[in-house]
């Protein structure tokens, strides 16, 4: 096959969307039967593309016109497309061109329907072009791949018209976790982690705010450590944590790279995750993959990704959030559990697996315009 893929999340800081596209296309490009052209308005920035089999097409115009994702995406992208004869045209992220050539064969990766579940917790204009675009991408690709099965769910419930043709592709861990003997040297102690994007889904506030209604002495014992690059939305940490008294034991450190990611999660006592929705929450898996045990929400994916290596507890209730991480610090067996049954759940998730079945769909969506 000649493969398109929309690689405009190669071309932005790395986030889970563009951690997935990296990861999938990294391995699915070692099968040198296929060649793979990788568009973007913008240059892109992460990944190694010089192999024989992959071509790199950016849009070579201002920094001010490159912006315009939009217009490029639904008008300058099918010519594109078109020219390079294109057999099969892949969306890693929610949106399908429109005008895409009736004769390519297309596929889109739905990874959460944030904008009708929580729709709250987006940008307007983000929530805007997720509920314009979403849908119709659903309608129009030959096949899709929703990343859980929750995330199956919730987009057949909202696009009836997707039912039969759903794959279920579940991602992987990316952090390569090994028998680290040293700390990380930004952190003192034991601590509780937190990895994400700082934005409102996250429900960080409510995570500081059930911190601190825990003792002084469990709070001098384990810090809470929040690691993520700023999103949007006005998510004023320094604010909250100020008014919840518990700046000294708080530790706010940014966006990571991975080797300090790694160690930070290694070390960890307990991975917190209270999110209000998630369509797949990839740091419950990297938290898995470490032998962390978790704390996460009773809602969308994540019971279905982390299963018996969670406790679960009620986004929405700071009290339920409290409760949770005072029972997971206070037992330590409860936790050595969730640890092994982690490790051995991590191992069912992989790349290898994950790009072999998409390649699957690939050929599916193909197929199915034989038909």
């Amino acid at each position: 096959m000649r493969i398109g893929v929309d690689a405009r999340s190669l071309s932005e800081p790395i986030s889970g969307i563009g951690r997935y596209t990296l990861n999938l296309l990294e391995v699915m490009a070692l099968d040198k039967s296929h060649e793979w052209v990788l568009y973007s308005h913008r240059p892109i920035l992460h990944g190694q593309w010089g192999m024989q089999n992959v071509t790199v097409r950016t849009w070579v115009f201002p920094k001010w016109v490159r912006g315009l994702y939009v217009p490029w995406s639904q008008f300058i992208l099918p010519l594109w497309v078109k020219q390079d004869s294109i057999d099969l045209f892949w969306s890693p992220a929610h949106r399908l061109p429109r005008y895409l050539p009736k004769s390519i064969a297309s596929v889109v990766t739905i990874h959460d329907l944030v904008w009708r579940h929580a729709p709250e917790t987006m940008r307007p204009f983000s929530r805007f072009l997720d509920a314009k675009f979403m849908p119709e991408a659903i309608r129009i690709a030959d096949q899709v791949i929703a990343v859980s099965e929750s995330t199956e769910r919730d987009l057949v419930s909202e696009v009836p018209e997707a039912k039969g043709k759903v794959n279920v592709v579940y991602e992987a861990n990316s952090l390569d976790f090994v028998d680290f003997s040293k700390k990380f040297d930004k952190v003192d102690g034991e601590y509780i982690l937190f990895v994400g994007t700082l934005e409102p889904r996250k429900n960080l506030a409510r995570l500081i705010e059930a911190y601190s209604m825990l003792s002084e002495s469990l709070r001098d014992k384990y810090s809470l450590v929040i690691v993520g690059g700023k999103g949007w939305g006005g998510v004023n940490l320094s604010n909250v944590i100020e008014s919840s008294n518990v700046a000294s034991n708080v530790k706010v450190l940014g966006y990571l790279q991975d080797n300090e990611l790694k160690l930070l999660y290694h070390n960890a006592i307990l991975f917190t995750m209270p999110s209000l929705y998630e369509g797949f929450g990839l740091p419950l898996l990297e938290a898995m993959s470490a032998g962390v045990p978790i704390l996460t929400s009773n809602v969308s994916s994540m019971p279905e990704i982390a299963k018996e290596s969670a406790l679960y507890i009620d986004p929405y209730s700071v009290e339920s959030i409290s409760t949770g991480i005072k029972n997971m610090l206070m037992d330590d067996k409860l936790r050595e559990s969730m640890s092994k049954y982690g490790l051995a759940r991590a191992k069912q998730f992989s790349w290898d697996s994950a790009s072999k079945e998409t390649i699957n769909v690939f050929y599916k969506a193909i197929s199915s315009r034989e038909v």
